[in-house]
């Protein structure tokens, strides 16, 4: 399956070192080799890097590691494709506006029968996934429920929380969905957070030779929270989301919590 990654934080704040590692496993220490994308939020804004070649031998995945791009908020996807040809249309992170946002989502998982089980009408996929088709069928959903009028955080998180429960029923459906304000994510099977603050210290990569001292990179004040399917680090303490359970960030803060 693929792997997924994302920040969310109270500062811009680069993701170099986690986006190392990660881009590692797109084919040198994981068989993630179908393509890889990221998505960087600046305010209503984002900016987008997508390539169907593995992370690990992608120029385009080592300008980012190279060019600290500092966000809020960021979502990163490299793809282990299961539907849908290797392309670059079928390459993850996924994007559509709505109420005046760029929403942006990406998914690792398998769904079954999700043509017929998750019709789209508004928003129509664009590649032939079974991840970006679920994406479509939850913006139909958001138009179709709250109509022009976006709703707030309490009542979005718990509103797709449900829709990820319907979309579950299909198979594996991890997933993370941001408007560049909040990060939501939910898990079926693996999925792990930790999140970065006063005081701090130093964090090593699994997949990369590569150590941090955050201590040295941040203030007392930041906060920052990195999801990831699988730790990025082996010094740093990584909580393991649960099935079914949905959680929501806004600036590297965890504010809603569902089991």
């Amino acid at each position: 399956m693929c792997e997924l990654m994302a920040m969310s934080a109270n500062v811009p704040t680069d993701i170099c070192f986690s986006f190392s590692g990660l881009m590692q496993r797109g084919g040198n220490t994981g068989p993630h080799k179908d393509g890889w994308g990221i998505t960087f939020y600046e305010g209503k804004g984002c900016r987008s890097f997508k390539d169907p070649l593995p992370s690990a031998h992608s120029p385009i995945a080592q300008l980012v590691t190279d060019y600290p791009i500092k966000s809020e908020t960021v979502i990163c996807h490299i793809r282990q494709a299961n539907s849908g040809n290797v392309s670059l249309v079928n390459t993850h992170p996924f994007i559509r506006p709505m109420w005046g946002k760029n929403w942006t989502y990406a998914h690792n998982g398998q769904l079954a029968d999700f043509q017929s089980r998750l019709a789209t009408k508004y928003h129509l996929p664009i590649g032939e996934t079974d991840s970006e088709h679920a994406f479509c069928w939850i913006l139909d959903q958001l138009l179709q429920r709250f109509d022009g009028d976006e709703p707030n955080s309490e009542d979005l998180f718990h509103y797709v929380i449900g829709l990820c429960k319907q979309i579950n029923e299909l198979g594996v459906f991890n997933l993370l969905l941001t408007d560049g304000d909040f990060l939501l994510v939910y898990c079926t099977n693996n999925l792990h957070w930790l999140t970065r603050r006063a005081p701090f210290g130093k964090a090593s990569l699994i997949d990369a030779e590569m150590v941090v001292n955050f201590d040295q990179e941040t203030t007392e004040n930041d906060i920052v929270t990195v999801v990831a399917t699988q730790p990025l680090t082996d010094d740093e303490t990584w909580h393991k989301m649960q099935k079914g359970e949905g959680l929501l960030f806004c600036k590297g803060q965890l504010i809603y919590q569902s089991s």
